[in-house]
């Protein structure tokens, strides 16, 4: 038999220093990101008081909205495009292994477009081309030194350049979901239609959307027009650094009004299916 190995008290002493550092980073990681939640609502709760007790600049908000929503109509409606070929395409493909009859896919299909697809796809496609560009704009004004020569005005950023961005933001999104929404059933039933010989007025069933799914999915397209401009525009104003900086709070606006995009449709799905289901 083989003699126990004893722990040194050297090796034991480095064992303690290495979890009792591993916890510190742990817990100092815990607190810096409950540092920047309270700093991201404390932004949003700003920004709400600003629209609606804010100065006023004639077609600020206009000028927004088609920055935000004609410039991405094109890029949304081409990827819901090809997303609502894909969907039907892979669910005809699948429900054709188990049942015999696949005219029932255009029903499920509009169903599952209505209450959470059109949304949380189109949030996301806006959040790495609407998020990328608010943070680089309002980044770049930042290193320049342009925020301080608003704030030297007494002009507050988040008023003047933070508010007209997320009214548009909550205007455009609804319209640009929609109309994509509607891309995406146009090219399912394409789909359907080549694919699996659906006709189009089979296709086209309503009869399982219900109320539910449209205040759910109105819901999600306000949630997200919201949580785009404000964690965004966060991660704008709080770069540093030069260009390198506007560099990183451009990936950190896609990557946080993503992972944003992604928590809300989880928690509207919930609350949706507790009020409705």
């Amino acid at each position: 038999m083989g003699i126990p190995h004893q722990t040194s008290p050297e090796e034991a002493s480095r064992a303690r220093a290495w979890a009792l550092e591993s916890v510190g980073g742990l817990g100092a990681g815990g607190l810096d990101l409950l540092s920047k939640g309270r700093d991201v609502y404390g932004f949003f709760i700003r920004t709400l008081y600003y629209t609606f007790r804010g100065t006023r600049r004639p077609g600020a908000v206009l000028e927004q909205c088609y920055q935000i929503g004609n410039r991405s109509l094109v890029f949304l409606c081409v990827v819901m495009g090809f997303f609502g070929m894909i969907m039907v395409f892979q669910a005809g493909v699948q429900a054709g292994r188990i049942i015999p009859d696949v005219s029932q896919i255009g029903g499920t299909y509009i169903q599952l477009l209505v209450r959470d697809l059109a949304a949380s796809i189109g949030a996301l496609m806006l959040a790495t081309r609407v998020g990328a560009g608010i943070a680089a704009e309002l980044g770049s004004m930042v290193v320049t030194e342009q925020v301080d020569a608003l704030r030297m005005c007494a002009a507050d950023p988040i008023d003047y350049l933070v508010k007209p961005r997320f009214i548009a933001s909550l205007i455009m999104t609804f319209f640009l979901v929609v109309i994509a929404g509607a891309v995406a059933f146009g090219t399912g039933m394409v789909s359907g239609q080549v694919f699996f010989n659906i006709p189009p007025d089979v296709f086209a069933n309503f009869s399982k959307v219900s109320t539910g799914d449209v205040v759910i999915g109105t819901s999600k397209c306000i949630a997200y027009g919201a949580a785009i401009p404000i964690m965004s525009g966060y991660s704008g104003l709080t770069a540093f650094g030069g260009s390198e900086g506007v560099g990183w709070a451009t990936t950190r606006a896609v990557v946080n009004s993503s992972l944003a995009v992604i928590i809300l449709n989880f928690l509207i799905s919930g609350a949706g299916y507790l009020i409705f289901d």
